[in-house]
């Protein structure tokens, strides 16, 4: 049962959406209900923080693909482009100022 519970949270968003400290919570209940001895629960909730770290990232990594998928799709400029942009900015005005000061 314990191992079908695993699976089941660290594949859904269940995992990736909880606190550190629901997981702790979690964790313990089951343990508790479960009957495991304190290394075995210690185990489980430790596993437990694993598998939500992991399916944390894998949920930002998804967020941030389709992010940048909408972003893409939508032709908008990404920070970097318009950094590069505000430096080349930067540039001429001093270029267009030289040239004003020699005039």
């Amino acid at each position: 049962m314990i191992d079908l519970l695993k699976k089941t949270l660290a594949t859904g968003l269940g995992l990736a959406v909880m606190t550190r400290d629901k997981v702790e919570e979690l964790g313990r209940e089951l343990a508790k209900t479960a009957k495991l001895s304190e290394t075995e629960g210690s185990d489980f909730i430790k596993e437990l923080h694993q598998h939500a770290d992991s399916a944390q990232k894998e949920f930002q990594s998804r967020i941030d693909r389709e992010v940048n998928r909408v972003v893409e799709h939508l032709h908008l400029a990404t920070k970097d482009e318009v950094m590069a942009l505000h430096s080349k900015i930067d540039e001429l005005t001093h270029k267009v100022e030289e040239l004003g000061n020699r005039g």
